[in-house]
């Protein structure tokens, strides 16, 4: 335990918000690339970096140039964290890879080397919404995520419990009514099960990501909307 509070707290001091510790063998299961990406590793760091709330209250119909500057720094962010990390428990005489935290191998089907979702899910930084992001007790989906590979003997954090309930303001929010309402205990079986990921996809890398000065593929419009990690006013916290 303490190790693993050690390791947490350097990640941290390297500018992470959020750090999580995933057991590799359910992970598994999941669709990686390489296939056997995580054949040398027993532990998956999760880490989240918060994306400030004000940069999503630019967003109204469609991502703004604000949003994609801050979407990309804090990919660059995190793959210099999770490198920083890496080198760091390779001293210490463990195997150690950072996956990239934005990199698509598969632009046909929109997978990458692993699911940094996935990951942080099964490590408890948050859970599966209904629009198939994470979303974190503490700041919603407004996070980025990188997953950090390992033999370190780490202790595992556990899956938490699924908050979304009723709520529907993600799917209502949607401009393409690509998410269905569908809730999950743990996670769902299959990406189509939540939505309709060509409809998404076909917005994102069609019609936003050729938007002046945004130039890659983004939205976030549902992220804005979800009540996790919303701006509250001092008078409303008091």
């Amino acid at each position: 335990m303490l190790y693993t509070e050690q390791i947490k707290q350097v990640i941290t001091q390297l500018g992470a918000d959020l750090v999580g510790i995933a057991d590799t063998s359910p992970l598994k299961a999941l669709k990686t690339d390489p296939a056997d990406l995580l054949q040398h590793y027993t532990r998956a760091i999760a880490i989240a970096l918060r994306v400030p709330t004000d940069v999503f209250e630019t967003i109204n119909d469609q991502p703004t140039p604000i949003y994609a500057t801050a979407y990309q720094t804090s990919n660059r962010l995190l793959d210099e964290i999770a490198l920083k990390a890496a080198n760091h428990l390779q001293k210490q005489g463990y195997r150690a890879l950072p996956v990239p935290a934005a990199q698509i191998l598969d632009r046909q089907n929109w997978y990458g080397a692993i699911s940094h979702k996935a990951v942080a899910r099964m490590a408890g930084l948050g859970w599966q919404g209904k629009n198939l992001l994470l979303i974190t007790p503490e700041h919603g989906s407004r996070v980025r995520l990188v997953t950090l590979l390992t033999d370190a003997p780490l202790d595992v954090d556990g899956p938490i419990e699924n908050r979304c309930g009723k709520c529907r303001l993600c799917v209502d929010a949607c401009p393409v009514d690509a998410i269905y309402n569908v809730n999950t205990d743990s996670h769902y079986s299959s990406r189509e099960e939540a939505l309709d990921l060509q409809r998404c996809a076909e917005k994102v890398t069609v019609e936003f990501a050729s938007l002046p000065n945004i130039g890659a593929p983004m939205c976030g419009i549902c992220i804005k909307v979800c009540p996790f990690g919303r701006r509250i006013k001092a008078t409303e916290a008091a």
